[in-house]
């Protein structure tokens, strides 16, 4: 499964909120710093799924914040 996800950066609070089936905004605690984001978003989408961070690849939009996400192995 694919989603598009609308990243927002240095928030106060970390949510997800979904605008639909496949597109959602993530709101993460970390700086787009290192990768940071990046890892958190993963940790913040598998938790969600309930799936491994290992299931969740971020296939398109690493340096952007507008990324495509990858899930594999969903139930």
């Amino acid at each position: 499964m694919k989603i598009s996800v609308k990243v927002k950066a240095n928030q106060k609070t970390q949510s997800l909120e979904f605008q639909s089936e496949t597109e959602c905004i993530a709101k993460l605690k970390s700086l787009p710093i290192k990768d940071k984001a990046n890892q958190e978003l993963v940790g913040l989408l598998s938790k969600h799924y309930g799936v491994t961070k290992k299931d969740i690849e971020i296939v398109s939009g690493h340096v952007s914040h507008i990324k495509i996400v990858e899930i594999s192995n969903l139930d």
